[in-house]
C-alpha cells in the first residue's frame, strides 16, 4: 500500500457507487482514512467492506445531502470517529429527468437542485470549520460535470446545478485561499456509471451516442475521474485552488 494520504482523513459522499465508490476505494489505497457518505446505506456499507477487506480503514456514514441536519451530523460523527478532517470530496448526485425547459416539473427541479447544488453548499458548510482548525493544507474537491461547462438540451435542473457548483467553488476558493484550504472541482463527461445506466434505460442507444461525440470517441470511467480527484487534493497540485478541470476526453474544446 502507498501512503501519498497517510494519516489523513478524507471523506467522500456519494460513495456507494460510480465516480465516488471508486475514489474512496483510491484514497484507501493511497492511506488514507476514508469517511464513506451514501444515501443508500447498503451500497456506502458494501464500499466500506471493500476498503477494510484490503487493509485500509474506513466508517460509513449515512447521509441525505439535501438535508443540513444530516449533513452537520453525519459530518460530526466521521469527524468524531477518525479525530479530524484533511480532504473531502463532494461528489453525491442526482441525474433527474430529461424534459425541454417548458414541461419540466417544479417537484423535479427543486430536487435536483436540492441535491446537487444545495447538497455541496450543505457539505462543505460543515467541512469547512473543521479543516480551519487544523495546521496542515486541506482541500476540498467538488465534482461538477461536463454540463458545468456547457449546455444540454433536455435537461436544464441538472445543467444548472452543475454551473452553480463551478460558481460556488470559485467563490470559497477565493474566501479561503490563505487559510490552508484549496477548493477545486472536476468536471467529468459522460462516465460509465450506474448513473448513465439509469438514463440509458429510456434510450437504449445513448452511450453509444454520446461517446460519438467525444473527440477520444469513448466514454470516461470512474478510476480516470478518482485519479483526478486524488491529484487535486494532493501536495502536488499545491498551487491550485478554484480550477474547474475538465475530464471529458476533448468534449468542451469543441
Amino acid at each position: 500500500m502507498t501512503s501519498k494520504f497517510a494519516e489523513k482523513v478524507v471523506l467522500v459522499t456519494g460513495a456507494g457507487s460510480g465516480i465516488g465508490r471508486q475514489t474512496a476505494i483510491t484514497f484507501a489505497k493511497d492511506g488514507a482514512k476514508v469517511i464513506v457518505s451514501d444515501i443508500n446505506a447498503n451500497a456506502g456499507q458494501t464500499t466500506v467492506d471493500e476498503i477494510i477487506a484490503n487493509g485500509a480503514n474506513a466508517i460509513f456514514v449515512q447521509m441525505d445531502v439535501s438535508k443540513s441536519e444530516e449533513v452537520k451530523s453525519g459530518i460530526a460523527r466521521g469527524i468524531q470517529y477518525f479525530g479530524r478532517l484533511d480532504c473531502a470530496v463532494n461528489n453525491a448526485g442526482i441525474g433527474g429527468r430529461l424534459a425541454p425547459t417548458a414541461d419540466i416539473h417544479t417537484a423535479d427541479w427543486d430536487k435536483v437542485l436540492a441535491v446537487n447544488l444545495t447538497g455541496v453548499w450543505n457539505c462543505m458548510k460543515y467541512e469547512i470549520p473543521h479543516m480551519l482548525k487544523l495546521e496542515s493544507q486541506c482541500a476540498i474537491v467538488n465534482v461538477s460535470s461536463i454540463a458545468g461547462l456547457v449546455g444540454m438540451k433536455r435537461n436544464a435542473p441538472y445543467t444548472a446545478s452543475k454551473h452553480g457548483v463551478i460558481g460556488l467553488t470559485k467563490s470559497a476558493a477565493l474566501e479561503y485561499a490563505n487559510n490552508n484550504l484549496r477548493i477545486n472541482a472536476v468536471c467529468p463527461a459522460f462516465t460509465d456509471t450506474a448513473m448513465l445506466d439509469e438514463m440509458s434505460i429510456e434510450k437504449p442507444d445513448l452511450k453509444e451516442k454520446l461517446h460519438q461525440g467525444i473527440p477520444m470517441n469513448r466514454l470516461g470511467n470512474p478510476q480516470e475521474i478518482a485519479d483526478a480527484i486524488l491529484y487535486l487534493c494532493s501536495d502536488k497540485a499545491s498551487f491550485i485552488t478554484g480550477h474547474a478541470m475538465p475530464l471529458d476526453g476533448g468534449l468542451s474544446i469543441q
